[in-house]
């Protein structure tokens, strides 16, 4: 009877458990993101894809974890070590698991990135950037944080690839940052996609806490509609349609020229928002793009990046710098675009709220509604969320742009 129960205990996960209790640390982490995904709702289309894939790569015996290759695609596959790129996909479905196989044939391979970016750009509107068009000139101020973080990672010890990995969490965007790390630094992937999505998911109180720290509140009450009346712009323009549709193409040729490794980025963003703007003539592929490939490619990104947080990948030293690391880029991309804005505001006569330079994140459309929400606490008749959606969605273009400069330098 006693050997009966001894195998029952061995059967279930809390042998293991037991062994090694860093299950457990997982676990907490699993149902932290599920609290903020379902209670607070921050990002829950991919915090409860990733805190699941957590859950389900950290059951003992359940085989659902996704196992690193190494820099040469080596696995070690019952007991022998092959190339997971020369592997049939029946075989790395059969010996490595279902988990295995979505996320070297579709993550690793960097093909859901571009296909989300095709969908984001598909339910984003370029008209608030186009209409106030120097206001984007604040999405590229905050990318400060990107290039001052890699800087300090490198210092501390990070290899450069793994620095510009990391340092890509300041763009606020978690398919940049999983396609920046899928090209420079795989093996970083699963800390470095749970840290860009939960600081995007902590936008509301990060924001916040940055701007008090660095505005006063005779600058957060500045009325940009005021500030419109007193200084109207100059150039009008008379047919937004066309150019909703030309911009697209326009940028695409451009960053195609100049960046070609942001192509698989901004490329698919702006095909994804020209099938938009044509109208009904492409409503079949924005509907596609917008909704049933976008969903399917949420679902296996979230669930497979967090398969990839295994005890031994994320436990560790490497992690917990990622973690401080992310945090510093992101506070430093928020902050380069408050201190642009009020360096610019020193030469002209039209000032500008500095809760625009604290959008030029990547994190469209809640950094903007964060924004709104604290201009209204100052002045209940300021509504800047269209200006803010300016330097938001710039910020969108800036962060790829610089993936692709980073993976052309460091590729």
């Amino acid at each position: 009877m006693e050997e009966i129960f001894e195998r029952l205990y061995d059967m279930t996960a809390f042998s293991n458990i037991i062994a090694d209790p860093r299950f457990l640390i997982m676990y907490a982490i699993a149902f932290v993101l599920l609290y903020l995904g379902i209670k607070k709702q921050y990002e829950p289309l991919l915090l409860v894809p990733i805190a699941f894939g957590v859950l389900l790569a950290n059951f003992p015996g359940g085989e659902m974890g996704v196992i690193q290759a190494d820099e040469n695609g080596m696995v070690m596959v019952n007991g022998v070590m092959k190339n997971i790129w020369e592997m049939p996909l029946h075989e790395i479905a059969h010996d490595l698991g279902l988990m295995n196989f979505i996320y070297y044939m579709l993550i690793k391979t960097g093909f859901l990135p571009p296909v989300i970016f095709m969908g984001v750009g598909a339910l984003t509107d370029f008209g608030p950037m186009l209409r106030n068009l120097r206001l984007s000139i604040f999405g590229a101020a905050a990318q400060l944080g990107i290039f001052a973080v890699l800087l300090v990672a490198i210092m501390v010890g990070f290899t450069p690839q793994e620095a510009a990995s990391l340092g890509i969490i300041g763009g606020a965007d978690g398919p940049t940052a999983i396609f920046t790390t899928i090209k420079l630094a795989p093996h970083l992937l699963g800390p470095i996609a749970i840290a860009a999505y939960s600081y995007m998911a902590l936008v509301p109180v990060i924001i916040p806490l940055v701007v008090r720290l660095w505005c006063s509140k005779k600058e957060l009450s500045i009325n940009m509609k005021e500030q419109e009346k007193k200084y109207p712009p100059t150039i009008e323009i008379k047919n937004m349609r066309v150019l909703k549709i030309v911009f697209p193409i326009a940028v695409t040729t451009i960053v195609a020229l100049f960046v070609p490794s942001a192509v698989p980025l901004v490329g698919m963003l702006m095909f994804g928002n020209l099938v938009k703007e044509i109208g009904s003539n492409t409503s079949r592929l924005f509907d596609a793009a917008s909704n049933s490939i976008m969903n399917a490619a949420t679902i296996f990104l979230g669930i497979s990046v967090g398969a990839t947080m295994t005890t031994d990948a994320f436990l560790n030293w490497t992690t917990i710098g990622i973690v401080i690391g992310g945090f510093l880029a992101f506070g430093l991309s928020i902050s380069g675009g408050i201190f642009f804005v009020k360096i610019y505001n020193l030469f002209t006569k039209k000032k500008i709220n500095p809760l625009i330079g604290a959008t030029g994140l990547s994190a469209v459309p809640m950094a903007s509604r964060v924004a709104n929400e604290i201009a209204l606490k100052y002045d209940p008749k300021n509504h800047v969320l269209q200006y803010c959606m300016a330097s938001n969605i710039s910020g969108v273009i800036g962060s790829a742009v610089a993936a692709g400069v980073l993976i052309s330098f460091l590729g």
